[in-house]
């Protein structure tokens, strides 16, 4: 579960419970990496940290998909 998130230039970094952090190319999703700062900023944890939402994006990313490596539909692999 997350607890907490960050977006950098580059990454999107979540800080995970249990300790671990977890960051992947911001580039695997373009919907946020678009986005201007501000709305880069303005996430919200989905349920008990399954998931992050940015609300102004209509963008929702979960947990589970960014262990497996999952990214937006339509980035390429």
């Amino acid at each position: 579960m997350a607890d907490t998130v960050e977006v950098t230039t580059d990454e999107l970094i979540v800080g995970l419970t249990d300790g671990r952090r977890l960051a992947v190319p911001l580039a695997w999703f373009p919907t946020i990496c678009n986005a201007s700062e501000h709305h880069r900023a303005r996430w919200e944890l989905l349920g008990d940290g399954e998931g992050i939402r940015w609300p102004d994006l209509d963008a929702d990313v979960s947990v589970e998909g960014l262990l497996l490596g999952v990214r937006e539909v339509g980035t390429p692999a």
